[in-house]
């Protein structure tokens, strides 16, 4: 029998591992005192969210998101989050900084201003698409914030692990076949982030005004699933119909790219009656199933930094996989920084053994179980009689999730005697606890915290906000890091203003180069 990869990479020694590469993009809503989201536009002193590398907006003008850089440990990730979290906070005035996944109080689309980006070609651009993903799917569900985690490995374990598995392909081939190796397992196992990481089971009510659901009250302004972990996830939240049928494969790079190009590249009669211009104003890129990858929703996404002006799908045709995006992840609400230490070291362990664990591909019959196997943890994850599939047969939810905790045990003990600490036996302890129920998983505690404090989503989470927005303020930054945030924000405005001045050619003239490229 060949020798499996566990026991391969337990032979390498700490200086053939090299460690982690991480980084994080931390998304939330702006909200005024009364808990309304925001109608201010971004803060000039958060600098252009055009060209800021660090601040910028996802889909609403409300919307923040925050930018780590690749780290190479957990403590230095989480410093420069925080560095920028207090930063944000400084300049918000009488706003808060939202610290829960589903929305703040809104008053329909209307009240969701679409993220501005100046009068650039690239800057309108981004604001077409956000006006495409209006008239697709409304603006309410682009109202819901998470955190997006990317992991890496380092060249030098990548040159080490193609040595020892005696591999014969380019470093490039390899390292995109290993990477969708981890993503085939990560799709095997993703329901389990959401058994332990889900914290969005109840939302405001002015978020499902006027739609069909089967929520239960918890108070006069507060909907809540009864056994749900993620309703961010579920399909209130990030969810529609024409990507139900694209059955994007996640077996290997080219199946991967040529399933994605072809949902860009396929007109969809729905859209295709919208048109893409109303009264003059472009209102979306095109017509197609997806108008950009990035209109693709998927709990994991294989990843390559583009270059200017290149599209996503061809900086990974061209260079291969760089990094993994686990991007089903909820804020958690009880951290001012939207996520914990034990929950990113957890992560990495997490990934790490998708990698090291076998991973046949996915057949159609596999993949429609996997995503009921998402589907059931976010809706009724909490219900501890639900079952899913595992190893080819139904099991329930806890003893599924305790084998695959326990799985982990010797690569926790295996990392932490490479690192020299206990972070990665720590991490695994904390989440067996949440299964022996020693702990809460994070859902029934935002649910129990809710009640215990008699305050409904709404009030709820503006009582966090607040208690986060204090904490950060008191704590101040330090005045080089604080210095480097202000130069940031000031070059970033002049880059916004030099990409504007370079602009020769008419919109439409971009947006038809840009659809042929």
């Amino acid at each position: 029998m060949a020798e499996s990869r566990h026991s391969v990479f337990r032979q390498f020694a700490a200086s053939d591992w090299g460690g982690f590469l991480k980084g994080v993009e931390k998304e939330g809503l702006r909200v005024d005192s009364n808990g309304f989201i925001a109608q201010t536009s971004h803060p000039e002193a958060l600098g252009s969210a055009l060209t800021h590398p660090t601040i910028t907006t996802d889909y609403s003008e409300a919307l923040l998101e925050l930018i780590t850089p690749v780290c190479s440990s957990t403590s230095e990730m989480l410093e420069s989050l925080r560095n920028t979290h207090k930063f944000v906070q400084k300049h918000l005035g009488d706003e808060v900084f939202w610290p829960a996944s589903m929305p703040c109080e809104l008053n329909g689309d209307a009240s969701i201003p679409i993220a501005e980006y100046g009068t650039s070609n690239s800057g309108q651009m981004k604001y077409v698409y956000r006006q495409g993903l209006a008239v697709r799917y409304g603006r309410m569900m682009q109202s819901i914030a998470g955190t997006h985690y990317n992991l890496s490995l380092p060249d030098s374990f990548w040159k080490k692990w193609q040595a020892v598995l005696g591999d014969k392909q380019s470093l490039q081939d390899f390292k995109s076949d290993q990477y969708f190796w981890l993503v085939r397992n990560f799709r095997r196992r993703s329901w389990m982030l959401m058994y332990l990481f889900g914290t969005s089971p109840a939302l405001d009510a002015s978020f499902v005004e006027g739609v069909r659901h089967d929520l239960s009250r918890l108070d006069e302004r507060t909907w809540f699933g009864e056994h749900a972990t993620s309703l961010r996830m579920g399909d209130l939240g990030y969810h529609n119909n024409a990507q139900s049928s694209l059955n994007i494969c996640f077996n290997k790079l080219s199946t991967y790219t040529q399933t994605l190009d072809r949902a860009i590249n396929t007109n969809w009669p729905a859209y295709e009656a919208l048109g893409t211009q109303r009264d003059g104003e472009f209102i979306q890129i095109n017509t197609n199933v997806l108008q950009i990858e990035n209109e693709y929703y998927s709990a994991v996404r294989p990843k390559r930094t583009a270059q200017s002006g290149e599209k996503p799908i061809h900086a990974l045709e061209s260079r291969g996989v760089e990094y993994v995006e686990v991007r089903c992840l909820d804020l958690d609400p009880f951290s001012p920084v939207g996520v914990s230490e034990a929950q990113v070291d957890f992560l990495d362990l997490f990934l790490l053994d998708c990698l090291l664990s076998d991973a046949p591909h996915i057949d159609d019959d596999e993949c429609e179980r996997l995503d009921d196997n998402f589907k059931d943890t976010v809706a009724k994850g909490r219900n501890p009689e639900l079952e899913i599939w595992q190893a080819g047969k139904r099991t329930v939810i806890g003893d599924a999730a305790t084998a695959l905790l326990d799985q982990l045990e010797p690569l926790a003990d295996l990392l932490d005697s490479w690192t020299g600490s206990d972070a990665y036996r720590q991490a695994l302890s904390a989440q067996q606890a949440v299964l022996s129920g020693d702990r809460l998983v994070p859902s029934a505690r935002v649910l129990e915290s809710m009640q215990a404090s008699g305050l409904g989503h709404r009030d709820w989470t503006m009582e966090m906000a607040i208690r986060h927005q204090n904490t950060l303020r008191e704590e101040g930054m330090d005045a080089s890091v604080e210095a480097a945030l202000i130069a940031a924000s000031k070059e970033s405005l002049a880059e916004q203003k030099r990409i504007e001045a370079a602009d020769t050619l008419p919109f439409s003239e971009f947006l038809e180069q840009y659809l042929r490229s």
